[in-house]
């Protein structure tokens, strides 16, 4: 199956080549050639923004007015579904390309989609004033960005990659209750929505990684390394993960929690220790996706004994947030960034170590130090929100010239 689906992925490529060609230009700014190329940076430099306002919030600086919703729910959704939600962007507009021989937008297109995020996030900063208008940019946004990847899917008939659609839908879905939650439409409308979209984001990353972690690691370390993939394991992680999130965001029978996450917990394990392999301790792109891969599955673990072991959800949620959607993202992005742009992966940057740590200090402070010393919760929040600032603001800093420019072999894209 992964020799075909190698071989199916070269043809696609190729094709998309020669599509993309003459749309590409091979001198010049290329930010908008590709999907990756705006959202990427767009997230990296919006992953510093939104903290620096989210810090000075939490500090007692009155920088903006936010009504209806806590200064918490206004932090949550731009960083789900602002943050997180670019990153998927890039990520699909970019991967659906390939699987499907299709283009996705690019030049004015693109530029307009990524228009519609900016916007957005820009009339966010502004706290609850411009709500309204945040949220119409918002929602289209989301609307374009499901037909964007829908018509190349449909088009080559690839029914599998339906589940994308679905998961991409349900977090538009998922952003329209937290708008009229906030318009007292639904009581507790936000809630559901940044519960709802912290597990989507998870599952998403559960189903993409499934995909490209092991292909990386495979292709990444040094020695021969073949993983051995088991179906009946895939599908039982998948079951117990939908059972969670149907209880979790509609249900809330709080006797099934424990066995749903734990039982996760032992599957997803189980899994991950055979996609090890201690080469992969030797290349930052590849142990910072299989480390955050485990953060994940440790909240699954948090998240079932939290109730016995009188753990804050707040903690819980931010080892998935940071450990998971946060190191995630950043090595997904800079991998990506550096295979779609001609790059040799073997030869990153020697910033990526210090990137990938500052993220990793800044899940230590906001989630394991309080377990321990709460009484300097605030401050564990700034040194965290500190940490996680000096890392994306590297990452933006070598990254930006990387999707900036064209791609190093000549090729489009």
């Amino acid at each position: 199956m992964n020799a075909t689906f190698s071989i199916k992925g070269m043809i696609t490529m190729a094709v998309v080549q020669i599509q993309m060609r003459k749309a590409s230009p091979a001198k010049g700014c290329a930010l908008f050639n590709l999907g990756f190329r705006p959202f990427f940076l767009g997230a990296g430099i919006f992953a510093i923004v939104s903290i620096v306002w989210w810090v000075l919030l939490y500090s007692g600086h009155d920088i903006v007015q936010i009504q209806s919703i806590t200064n918490a729910q206004w932090h949550a959704h731009e960083m789900l579904y602002g943050y997180g939600l670019a990153v998927v962007a890039g990520f699909l507009l970019t991967a659906v390309r390939n699987w499907t021989g299709v283009p996705t937008p690019h030049g004015k297109p693109l530029m307009g989609l990524f228009a519609l995020w900016v916007s957005a996030r820009v009339l966010f900063l502004f706290g609850t004033s411009l709500m309204l208008w945040a949220a119409i940019a918002d929602l289209l946004f989301g609307l374009m960005l499901i037909i964007a990847i829908s018509i190349p899917i449909f088009r080559a008939k690839q029914w599998p990659q339906l589940a994308v659609i679905v998961k991409i839908a349900m977090l538009w879905v998922g952003n329209i209750v937290f708008y009229i939650g906030y318009y007292k439409i639904l009581q507790d409308g936000m809630l559901y929505a940044i519960n709802g979209a912290v597990l989507l984001l998870i599952g998403l990353i559960l189903m993409i990684g499934r995909r490209v972690i092991p292909f990386f690691i495979e292709r990444g370390v040094s020695q021969p390394f073949k993983i051995k993939h088991h179906q009946w394991l895939d599908s039982s992680i998948l079951v117990a993960f939908l059972a969670l999130f149907i209880n979790e965001i509609f249900y809330q029978y709080a006797e099934l929690t424990p066995y749903l996450a734990v039982g996760l917990f032992l599957m997803n394990g189980y899994r991950l220790l055979g996609w090890h392999v201690w080469g992969i301790w030797r290349v930052p792109l590849l142990w910072s996706l299989y480390l955050s891969a485990w953060m994940i599955n440790l909240g699954f673990f948090l998240y079932g004994v939290r109730v016995l072991c009188a753990i804050p959800l707040v903690l819980v949620l931010h080892l998935f947030t940071i450990g998971g959607i946060g190191l995630m993202s950043l090595a997904m992005m800079a991998r990506v960034a550096l295979g779609h742009t001609g790059r040799d992966i073997r030869a990153s940057s020697v910033w990526l170590v210090p990137i990938f740590i500052a993220v990793m200090l800044s899940l230590l402070l906001r989630v394991f130090a309080p377990m321990f010393a709460m009484q300097f919760y605030t401050s564990w929040i700034v040194a965290a929100a500190v940490c996680w600032i000096l890392g994306f603001a590297v990452f933006v800093w070598i990254y930006a010239p990387i999707l900036f420019n064209p791609r190093v072999d000549g090729n489009p894209g």
